[in-house]
């Protein structure tokens, strides 16, 4: 899943000269929150496309469509020379792939867009190598109500001719698209985007707690801060599930100490210190004790809002962000 982020400065998705991407035939693997939308937007570019998910309900929208049902996995690689796949967990992507590559022909692209460690990314290339199956990596930023609407941020790592090759079709999934290296690449900006997204949100939640305590209207604080140099995109997207009490921003606690164990673990490889995550790490670390590890990440604020007993609502704010 991915974290809210704002694209900027947007660019319009339209089909390039790439003659190569428009005669190959995609397909995706995974239709949850984020693979349904990635199909549903694919089909702008190609109608007929490969589509699988283990829950025939999630297909039939995309078959009303135009879109073909594969059977399984394996029939979908079978038809199809360029595979997306959406999937929860890198032990899901491994049991997909395993069956994938049985049928994918040599020299298909396979494009994995889960927010996986390094490691796990270097080590599926290593299997993809293999079987003849180039890989590129795509985990995303910017939250699901942009995924449904082709504006979500995919950060890419391979090499740039498959890059190239493909990147028609991509800009039918969103509209920053940055090709930031050779495979593993992404894993690294995809972790880093994220720290600071949890970093922002625990200054958001103290910023907010400070505002009510002192008397301020929350409403005006909030759109005050919204217009003045300390604003971010997660005040004005989390702030707002803070805000209404839902904090149902689709990621969890155990999501966001996963991404924030990756941040120090890259700060350890490569010196760099990292004081911030490693506050805001153990402040994930009493949410999830306090809370669960399903629990949503906003509710770090609902900590201060405990322990002080005192809310953070304001009226008119939405429970999900669309």
């Amino acid at each position: 899943m991915s974290r809210p982020s704002r694209p900027v400065g947007a660019q319009t998705a339209t089909v390039g000269k790439n003659l190569e991407s428009l005669s190959m035939q995609y397909g995706v693997v995974g239709l949850g929150e984020l693979g349904g939308k990635f199909a549903a937007n694919l089909q702008k570019f190609q109608k007929n496309i490969w589509v699988y998910d283990r829950n025939e309900a999630a297909m039939a929208p995309l078959v009303d469509s135009g879109a073909k049902a594969a059977s399984s996995v394996a029939e979908l690689g079978e038809n199809c020379d360029a595979v997306i796949t959406c999937l929860p967990s890198p032990s899901i992507s491994q049991a997909v792939i395993t069956e994938l590559f049985g049928t994918l022909k040599a020299g298909s692209t396979w494009i994995e867009t889960s927010t996986i460690s390094r490691d796990d990314v270097l080590n599926f290339n290593q299997q993809a190598e293999a079987a003849q199956i180039r890989m590129l990596e795509m985990p995303v930023t910017g939250g699901v109500h942009l995924a449904a609407r082709g504006e979500i941020t995919l950060l890419l790592g391979g090499d740039q001719a498959l890059f190239d090759q493909h990147h028609d079709a991509l800009k039918f999934l969103g509209d920053r698209i940055f090709h930031m290296g050779p495979i593993g690449s992404a894993s690294i900006i995809k972790v880093i985007t994220n720290m600071l997204a949890f970093i922002h949100l625990q200054a958001c939640s103290e910023a907010l707690m400070l505002a009510k305590r002192a008397g301020l209207d929350l409403d005006q604080s909030y759109k005050a801060i919204e217009a003045s140099s300390g604003n971010s995109f997660v005040h004005e997207t989390e702030g707002k599930l803070i805000l209404s009490g839902s904090y149902d921003v689709g990621f969890n606690m155990d999501l966001a100490l996963k991404d924030l164990g990756f941040a120090r673990q890259f700060g350890r490889e490569y010196e760099s210190p990292l004081e911030l995550a490693a506050i805001v790490e153990q402040t994930y670390v009493k949410a999830r004790a306090a809370y669960g590890g399903d629990a949503q990440s906003p509710m770090i604020a609902k900590l201060m809002e405990d322990l002080l007993q005192t809310d953070l609502r304001a009226e008119g704010y939405p429970t999900r962000l669309v």
